[in-house]
């Protein structure tokens, strides 16, 4: 049996919880660690006790909205959003942490990552979103692609 690296283990970590994704359109999971430990996971889906979207359906879809735009429009919370929020709830800090993701962040994303104190996103897939980028490039985030 061979033994994963770093990366291949969280990664498949926010592969995992990306699971538990309740978004019609893409689901995506996060994992914020620190010191080879995990602090906290999330995945994007409506908040606690608000009806999924399969059950009342996507807002996004209905109304064509193109993916990396209009990201006020949805009912859900989006996975590295969700990550940090359980970090804040449950009072552990994810200062000088690292957040691994299925996906780049988005631009909303990225700002929170920024401010929460992330020091290095591990994404796994390519995501639209320039804006996001040039965030991510302007601030001293870490960012990296993971290379299984």
């Amino acid at each position: 049996m061979s033994r994963p690296d770093n990366d291949t283990y969280f990664m498949r970590m926010a592969d995992l919880v990306a699971t538990r994704s309740t978004c019609l359109r893409r689901q995506v999971g996060a994992v914020i660690m620190k010191e080879k430990r995990v602090l906290t996971t999330g995945y994007n889906g409506a908040p606690k006790g608000l009806k999924h979207c399969a059950e009342v359906g996507c807002i996004r879809i209905q109304n064509n909205i193109e993916s990396g735009t209009r990201h006020e429009l949805c009912r859900g919370v989006h996975a590295e959003q969700n990550a940090v929020i359980q970090a804040a709830y449950f009072g552990a800090s994810i200062k000088d942490a690292s957040i691994y993701t299925t996906n780049f962040p988005c631009v909303m994303c990225a700002k929170i990552l920024v401010n929460a104190g992330i020091i290095e996103v591990i994404y796994k897939d390519d995501y639209v979103d320039p804006l996001s980028k040039d965030i991510m490039n302007e601030s001293k985030v870490i960012v990296r692609r993971y290379e299984p």
